[in-house]
């Protein structure tokens, strides 16, 4: 670790999902800027990420919220979201339908005796706490789905999952931060992918894989979630910079793990750097103040 390197004070990093254009970095950083404006007044960073990702779920060009993909059957949104601080809150909701920002719903969850809600539940639930049922789907996502599947049907049964793990779309959008208090929190979003089954439930909602957080740090992943579940991979960060490694090294470490055709992109904070990469491009940014030297 480099001896000179400066103290976080307070900060946010946020993702557009794995492979996503470079030029939708702009909805990443409104996102932050929102996230820093309540970071800097002193609020909570379980606060700053679930706006940051609220912003994120509005914006139609991520897949997530209003943004989200169509299933395989083409007319089924399903969605996943998750936040969690080091302070011990958690809250998931998975397999949602009829809810334009899942990661408010997620924070709902909170208020509960429970950590997760699923389905049906989850979205009786969204009712009971005064959310409107919201269906409408972009253009933009309509389009990819189209897209996909007339590529799709060139592709033989046996080379399905090569090109499902090569032209998935980016599929989730996370944030990470840090607050005056020192304390850490993640937050996660997505509309999942195409093509994939109804019912299908990738890393973003499961703790250790799509995200995770803990007095050391907060980190947030983005890929084919079915191989991030498998390496256990936000887990495996934490686990590194808890042992002392430094933020970028460890986030590039997990992600030497993952074949460089497959889209797979990190973020990380900690008290002593902060980290957003990707093997294949990434929308990001990063907003970070620093202690006094």
């Amino acid at each position: 670790m480099n001896d000179k390197v400066k103290i976080i004070k307070y900060g946010i990093v946020a993702h557009g999902g794995a492979g996503s254009p470079e030029e939708n970095s702009d909805g990443c950083r409104k996102a932050c800027a929102s996230g820093f404006r309540m970071l800097k007044v002193g609020k909570s960073s379980l606060d700053a990420v679930v706006e940051a990702v609220k912003i994120m779920e509005n914006d139609k060009r991520f897949n997530a919220g209003f943004g989200s993909a169509l299933r395989i059957d083409g007319k089924t949104v399903e969605m996943d979201a998750a936040l969690m601080s080091s302070s011990g809150n958690i809250g998931i909701v998975i397999n949602i339908r009829d809810v334009k920002n899942p990661i408010l719903l997620a924070r709902a969850v909170l208020d509960t005796p429970h950590v997760a809600l699923a389905g049906r539940g989850a979205e009786k639930f969204a009712r009971e706490v005064g959310f409107e049922s919201f269906s409408r789907v972009p253009l933009e996502a309509k389009k990819r789905y189209r897209e996909l599947m007339k590529a799709l049907k060139d592709v033989s049964p046996e080379e399905f999952n090569r090109f499902w793990e090569k032209y998935l779309p980016s599929d989730t959008v996370g944030a990470v931060a840090l607050d005056r208090d020192g304390v850490f929190s993640v937050a996660t979003s997505t509309g999942g992918s195409v093509p994939m089954m109804v019912g299908r439930v990738g890393d973003t909602p499961m703790p250790g894989c799509g995200f995770y957080c803990g007095e050391h740090g907060a980190v947030a992943f983005t890929g084919v979630g079915e191989e991030i579940i498998r390496k256990m991979s936000s887990a495996l960060v934490y686990d590194l910079l808890a042992k002392g490694a430094d933020t970028e090294d460890a986030c590039e470490k997990a992600l030497e793990l993952f074949p460089s055709v497959m889209r797979t992109g990190v973020i990380a904070i900690s008290k002593e750097g902060h980290a957003a990469m990707s093997n294949k491009g990434m929308a990001s940014h990063a907003i970070i103040e620093y202690a006094d030297e």
